[in-house]
């Protein structure tokens, strides 16, 4: 991993031209230092710089192709003109300077940058808050990259995305790779609460405000003094609350229900939604002015349908998180995981954490395959694997189940003598003819559904065909 660093590096021997490139450079409002070519090949193995501008007219090809092996991530320019082409030599600048041009290869350096930004320096910390956002989609990629900006202010972040995405997860990144970070997390469902209790939820009510009010209460805001307040579902927070929430925000000051002393408020707000709130403001269900208090630093949240490749990767965090509280691990075959990949997953994360939670149930320890799958999530055709039974076996069974302890089975008096006759019964034949009267009772009572008569009989749907074919029986 590599340190990031802002600064340009200009690459060559002190003269008129390094000077002025400096200072145009420094104009721009970026850090400039001057570096000789033997001392660069030690800082791009440390750090990664905004970018290297190679000056010296007497550093051969060889030697920037060296460079460039060196450190693949680090964003390169070359003053004059060069032949060579490099996945990382972005542009030519060209005499006279001018800030159209520099301007616009700066920007090339950064988008660079940008894209390459997995080789930048990770803290434990990070690393260990980003697991719970699983995935290496570009989508997610992107989020996690958005999260990393914005956690040093104090910025106010609008989190978007469906239901299940994981919205939360996001504001307590957020919270938790900020400055803030020793302060509290205070989450406040804004759809889940009432909308007469709302508002001292809040802001929280002083003694005999309202019936019931027996004691003065501190609200969410008072709550989350010095940390972070997560407004979840702020689509559903009503039009009269809005109006109060956008004082707050505007004035950073707020009084308690039934109060009248202002209390200053050091919070920082992490709002969301599954709502468009750009429909809503149209429809006059939610105000333009906290609309755009709340946009400052909008996150969206891919749905799981759009990033399928995730879905190993999750089952992976998601049997873990559940092996590790104590009830149980499954796996998952190939296939299983194959056809998990098809589903649309309307309910996101949450519903493929659900699904694994049940499976973890049923399958304890065991291995889930495609046909284990609930029916809606399989989209493999896999054949259903039957044990080979042998003719044998199944007769033993017959007796077995004939002389138990069970229920006996009533034999039609007329076709099975109740005492073994003198001169004996063909066996076989007999325990035939007994099942085939069984099926064809079971199959008339159960309206020729095979499945319904299987399970009246005590057998798998495939036994009762296999046997309906061996004695060339039918539904009807």
């Amino acid at each position: 991993m590599m340190q990031i660093e802002q600064r340009i590096l200009i690459v060559g021997t002190p003269s008129e031209r390094v000077t002025r490139l400096c200072c145009i450079f420094e104009f721009l409002g970026e850090q400039c230092e001057v570096v000789s070519n033997e001392s660069l090949l030690t800082l791009i193995e440390q750090s990664r710089f905004r970018a290297v501008v190679i000056v010296d007219e007497g550093i051969t090809a060889d030697s920037i192709k060296n460079i460039a092996s060196i450190a693949p991530w680090q964003p390169l320019l070359i003053l004059g003109d060069t032949t060579l082409q490099l996945s990382n030599i972005l542009g030519q600048i060209e005499e006279p300077f001018n800030y159209p041009q520099l301007t616009e290869l700066l920007h090339f350096c950064q988008v660079f940058g940008q894209a390459k930004r997995e080789h930048t320096l990770t803290s434990g910390n990070q690393t260990k808050l980003f697991r719970s956002l699983v995935g290496r989609s570009e989508g997610i990629a992107n989020v996690r990259h958005l999260i990393n900006q914005v956690s040093g202010s104090d910025a106010t972040v609008l989190v978007l995305g469906q239901s299940g995405t994981g919205k939360e997860v996001v504001a307590r990144n957020i919270h938790y790779l900020s400055e803030r970070r020793d302060g509290p997390f205070i989450p406040v469902n804004c759809g889940a609460i009432p909308p007469e209790l709302l508002e001292s939820e809040l802001f929280g009510h002083e003694k005999g405000s309202f019936t019931g009010a027996i004691s003065a209460r501190k609200g969410r805001f008072e709550l989350a003094e010095g940390g972070t307040l997560f407004l979840d579902e702020i689509g559903d927070m009503p039009l009269q609350m809005q109006v109060k929430l956008l004082r707050v925000l505007q004035e950073r000051v707020f009084e308690r229900v039934g109060g009248s002393k202002t209390i200053p408020t050091d919070v920082r707000i992490v709002a969301a939604t599954h709502r468009d709130l750009e429909s809503m403001i149209t429809e006059n269900d939610f105000r333009e002015d906290l609309y755009y208090r709340l946009n400052v630093f909008p996150i969206e949240m891919p749905a799981l349908s759009e990033r399928r490749d995730d879905v190993p990767l999750l089952l992976h965090e998601l049997v873990n998180r559940v092996f590790n509280e104590g009830r149980g691990k499954v796996r998952f075959t190939q296939r299983a995981i194959e056809s998990l990949k098809e589903h649309n997953w309307s309910g996101n994360v949450r519903e493929l954490s659900n699904l694994v939670e049940r499976l973890t149930i049923l399958y304890p320890g065991g291995l889930v395959d495609v046909n284990d799958l609930p029916h809606k999530y399989r989209y493999i055709d896999v054949p259903e694997y039957c044990v080979e039974i042998s003719e044998e076996q199944l007769e033993r069974d017959a007796l077995a189940s004939i002389f138990s302890d069970d229920e006996p089975v009533e034999l039609p008096e007329t076709r099975f003598p109740s005492e073994l006759p003198p001169e004996g019964v063909n066996l076989k034949d007999l325990l035939a003819e007994l099942e085939i009267d069984m099926i064809r009772q079971a199959l008339e009572q159960q309206d020729n559904v095979v499945a319904r008569a299987a399970e009246m009989l005590g057998i798998r749907r495939t036994t009762l065909v296999e046997k309906m074919r061996k004695y060339g029986m039918s539904k009807e």
